[in-house]
């Protein structure tokens, strides 16, 4: 009996150590791996979705946000416990989140605008791919063109709707507006109520309408991050078009160049009559690292120049960022330059974009900068001899194929002069 005994007390004491060893610690939370549709809780009820994907990459996780067909990588996660941070890889902007013992995500969306710091409830939901709810056989088809206005009287603006409507009831689509397009929208219908929306890491949209008929729309909102909200109204319009992009800003009557030095990122004070960009074609692109539409043109003019350089072209970045404070400029660019890989110099301009003497205190020499991306075009002799406001990113199609075939002849033509 007496050995017995010690094999049960020995049997006990183990079990005893191994339940405080489990409980001191515990076992670690999982980010699960699959699509998870993400939750933006607005304070006024309204919920904008959008979906990711985790998945492990070289040992590590990381997440790809999907709108309609682009994956935007996100590798910077961090845990701690239960504990888990995701950063935005453009934009200032993070998730701060806890991972529940069901495997959903709990927590905000945390976005640093200059001064300003704001919060949205946040929660995501595993192995969910729907965004939002769909009618196989919705009431109406919103596949076309619209002429799309938002807001009323004074502040309202004009729009190109572009949309593909799907068997499923999915709906993919963007509007195209005189200064960009609201990139890759995706969503669905049910019955007669469309909900698209979008998260590009830092800008969050959702528009929903109520369709009259195949060819109307009258009520219908646009809802933008955590407060932002404005009607819209559509009709169907194949011939549906916006201003020409080259007519928004033109130079001041008798100038012809341009003459500004300001401090690259790297500290090099660089002015446009420098010696490096004699006899050269000469593109400024007018940016920030706030803009969702010149994170789509960069990429475009980082392979561009990658590709082009040798013929005698230069590029040259010029960012108008949320505050004159240098250093925190350069921050705010830093993670934009080394994701797109930007390979020419970047500016930091010498006031903030919400200066509205913003182009008198820089570029005096043009009109007032009416939208971000601006794209200046200099030729060989330093005079400008376009400026173009406004991009039209992959999401839209056709429109950016367009894009890319006329900044080509225009490069051409200018080299060849």
């Amino acid at each position: 009996m007496r050995i017995v005994t010690n094999k049960t007390w020995l049997i006990l004491f183990l079990l005893g150590t191994l339940g405080f060893t489990a409980a001191a610690h515990p076992p670690k939370a999982v980010l699960k791996n699959g699509i998870w549709k993400g939750i933006i809780q607005r304070p006024d009820g309204q919920q904008i979705v959008f979906n990711f994907e985790v998945k492990p990459l070289n040992g590590k996780p990381v997440l790809y946000v999907l709108n309609a067909t682009e994956r935007l990588l996100v590798d910077d996660i961090r845990q701690e416990g239960d504990s888990l941070w995701i950063t935005m890889p453009f934009f200032d902007a993070h998730f701060a989140t806890a991972i529940k013992n069901d495997g959903r995500l709990e927590g905000k969306f945390i976005k640093f605008s200059g001064d300003r710091r704001s919060e949205i409830p946040f929660y995501a939901l595993p192995n969910n791919k729907e965004r939002y709810p769909a009618t196989p056989k919705p009431a109406y088809k919103v596949t076309g063109r619209w002429a799309v206005t938002f807001g009323e009287g004074k502040s309202a603006s004009e729009a190109v709707g572009e949309f593909v409507q799907g068997a499923n009831g999915k709906v993919t689509g963007t509007f195209l507006t005189p200064t960009g397009d609201y990139r890759y929208l995706e969503g669905s219908i049910l019955k007669d109520t469309l909900k698209l929306s979008a998260f590009d890491g830092s800008h969050v949209y959702l528009f929903t309408a109520k369709l009259d008929n195949d060819s109307t729309i009258t009520q219908a909102t646009f809802y933008a991050s955590g407060t932002g909200k404005e009607s819209w109204v559509a009709h169907k319009d194949a011939n549906a078009k916006l201003p020409d992009g080259f007519d928004a800003v033109k130079l001041r009557p008798g100038e012809s160049k341009l003459n500004f030095r300001f401090p690259s990122t790297d500290g090099e004070e660089i002015g446009i009559n420098d010696a490096r960009f004699n006899n050269k074609v000469v593109v400024i692109q007018i940016m920030g690292s706030w803009c969702p539409n010149c994170m789509d043109e960069t990429k475009f003019m980082v392979d561009y120049y990658k590709k082009n350089k040798q013929r005698g072209i230069e590029f040259l970045g010029l960012a108008y960022e949320r505050t004159t404070d240098f250093e925190r400029s350069k921050t705010a660019l830093a993670g934009f330059q080394k994701r797109l890989g930007i390979n020419y110099p970047v500016l930091v301009a010498a006031a903030a974009v919400s200066d509205p003497k913003r182009t008198e205190k820089t570029l005096p020499q043009i009109e007032p900068i009416k939208g971000f991306p601006t794209t200046i075009f200099i030729d060989k002799k330093g005079n400008v001899r376009k400026i173009h406001t406004g991009y039209d990113g992959p999401a839209t199609g056709q429109h950016h194929e367009a894009f890319k075939k006329e900044f080509e002849e225009i490069i051409s033509s200018l080299l060849n002069e």
